[in-house]
């Protein structure tokens, strides 16, 4: 049994559509079950959609809504060959009215609320996933629509949701495991849930692969295969190096540090689940089915290569506090990450000297009320436009002088914070926004020049 998730890019149009579906078919001997995200783009409109309603700008709202109500129709009526409304079509429209009235909704009020933007953007997923389970079936595989509320059970934190593991292992044994027994297609819309008592949730962008993960692990099953437009993971992003290779192998921790640093093919919790039950996972391309992709496992075959990848995460603040007066005093750190913790700002980053600390977070939005409460206990400056930049293998346990070889190609370029011994196999590093084009390229060309053919190709 094995869990496929397709990425929006994935399933973005009927022609993607009905290429999930033959892969689909083609693994039907492995008994499948399917997770879908929303079509492309359209959360990032339901996001839009939502703060039109919520700024006033109700006009504005239900246009957006009205687009995104047209593409599923025409995308609808691709796929089923139907010049007329199908009993789908009816299905959508009554969905969308529901969407509409709660945009009213909002813009009445004149405010969204975390509980109200998770309604809205769930219709994403809630929609793709009705639409691909009809298509699916008018193409012969015996799909069946699951209501992912029922099985993705997760506290009340709007937005970033923390899945109930025992509660949704429970139920994927209740609801999906005897489906797939029976020969059926479960199918089920990634990244949405809701609390035991039916509150709707999210559980964070990309979550369509965390919700895939965590269904796998529920149900024990012999892969986990994450469908996205790229050939798997690769060495380092290949919109600024073309030359990046695609990755054979690569282990959980590495494939870990790489997605929470940057890499975009696969949401940093993916693996959590998959470790737990040393479920392998598999990156592969819904546009090149036939591409092997790249295979995350709990221990990767040794290899000459220092690094597997390299990886930046831009939009990044640095965070300065300074306290003199603080010297050697107990407790100075577990004041300063109290308030990084109270405001919700996840800290990514630490390098600290006797007198002073310099934290990394990715959100600007709380960096004001952070340096406020800060500069209580302490002097603070912060600066933004800076990325982190991650070097990961696990061969830097093992290397010496690899530190001397990174920051030689960048010896022009201004490092401001520099971590390495957190984590075994990363080197981690601050720059300018500005600056990570060449880091990276000039990092692939020393590291990536004459790849291990066993590892990349």
């Amino acid at each position: 049994m094995i869990v496929m998730k397709f990425g929006g890019t994935s399933v973005m149009d009927a022609v993607a559509i009905d290429r999930a579906c033959s892969i689909v078919k083609s693994r039907l001997a492995k008994h499948p079950a399917v997770v879908v995200s929303a079509m492309s783009k359209v959360t990032d409109a339901l996001i839009a959609t939502g703060k039109a309603a919520g700024d006033g700008d109700l006009d504005h709202a239900l246009e957006l809504s009205r687009g995104l109500r047209e593409r599923h129709y025409t995308t609808t009526s691709e796929l089923l060959g139907a010049t007329t409304f199908t009993p789908l079509h009816e299905e959508l429209q009554r969905e969308f009215d529901t969407l509409d009235e709660l945009l009213r909704g909002i813009a009445a009020v004149g405010e969204i609320t975390p509980r109200t933007a998770d309604m809205v953007v769930s219709y994403g997923e809630r929609l793709n996933s009705k639409v691909c389970t009809e298509a699916f079936r008018a193409r012969g595989l015996d799909a069946v629509l699951v209501d992912t509320r029922q099985v993705m059970i997760t506290d009340r934190q709007h937005g970033k949701a923390i899945p109930q593991v025992e509660e949704i292992d429970l139920r994927a044994q209740e609801m999906l495991k005897p489906l797939i027994e029976a020969g059926k297609v479960p199918l089920l819309g990634g990244f949405i849930g809701a609390t035991k008592d039916g509150v709707q949730t999210t559980i964070g962008r990309g979550g369509s692969d965390f919700s895939a993960a965590l269904f796998g692990a529920a149900l024990n099953a012999e892969a986990i295969e994450i469908w996205t437009d790229v050939d798997g993971m690769l060495t380092t992003d290949p919109r600024i190096c073309p030359d990046a290779h695609r990755i054979k192998v690569i282990s959980f921790e590495e494939a870990a540090e790489l997605a929470y640093f940057g890499a975009k093919v696969l949401h940093p919790a993916t693996v959590l689940p998959a470790v737990q039950k040393n479920i392998p996972v598999w990156v592969l391309n819904s546009k090149n089915p036939k591409c092997e992709g790249t295979l995350i496992v709990a221990r990767a075959p040794k290899t000459k290569a220092t690094f597997k990848a390299i990886a930046a995460k831009q939009r990044i603040t640095i965070v300065d506090v300074v306290a003199a007066r603080m010297l050697g005093a107990h407790g100075f750190l577990k004041a300063i990450f109290e308030v990084f913790d109270r405001h919700g700002a996840a800290v990514d980053v630490v390098s600290t000297s006797e007198v002073s600390v310099s934290l990394t977070v990715d959100s600007m939005e709380a960096i004001p009320a952070v340096a406020a409460d800060l500069e209580k206990i302490a002097d603070v400056k912060y600066e933004g436009r800076k990325a982190i930049v991650c070097l990961v293998g696990e061969n830097i346990r093992e290397t010496p002088g690899i530190a001397a070889k990174v920051f030689t190609a960048l010896q022009d370029i201004n490092v401001r914070m520099i971590s390495q011994g957190a984590s075994e196999i990363n080197i981690t590093f601050v720059i300018d926004e500005n600056d990570v084009p060449e880091a990276l390229r000039r990092l692939h060309k020393q590291f990536f020049t004459n790849p291990d053919p066993e590892v990349f190709d």
